[in-house]
């Protein structure tokens, strides 16, 4: 669920690593880790506003800001184009730089509302995991295939 919750790897490292480190239940561990990176989000949209309006009061996170402002302009126009629908997708397409904590930093930058935002997330986080569960499973049933052979 941790692992789940951080911004580098959010479900899309946490699964692979309970399926195949912790050996659990598929079920579990897509569960553990809907849940874990599901708790970030409302946090997120609700203190990125009064935290960038402290933090850009200092020049080194001013700067950080407005990059990290420009460069998801840059990256969102699933998101400005198709607000909350675009928002789901952007979420769940399973790579790098595309989870719930970039699509919650996503919906503060093109202003679009709290609620219907965080319902967007949470359906492409939940998008993501039944993607990389079934990859995962696909791995395991091939490897297991493989493990016949020896």
């Amino acid at each position: 669920m941790l692992l789940a919750a951080m911004l580098v790897s959010e479900l899309r490292g946490a699964i692979p690593w309970a399926t195949f480190v912790l050996k659990m239940s598929w079920t579990d561990a897509l569960a553990w880790s809907l849940l874990g990176n599901i708790i970030p989000v409302p946090l997120i949209l609700l203190l990125l506003n009064p935290a960038q309006n402290l933090l850009r009061n200092m020049p080194l996170f001013d700067r950080f800001f407005d990059w990290l402002f420009a460069r998801t302009r840059r990256k969102g126009r699933l998101i400005e184009q198709y607000q909350a629908v675009g928002l789901a997708l952007f979420v769940a397409v399973p790579l790098p730089i595309t989870g719930a904590w970039t699509g919650a930093i996503a919906a503060f930058v093109f202003g679009l509302k709290i609620i219907p935002s965080f319902i967007a997330i949470v359906s492409g986080v939940v998008m993501a995991g039944v993607i990389v569960t079934l990859a995962c499973q696909g791995f395991i049933g091939f490897w297991d295939i493989g493990q016949r052979f020896h």
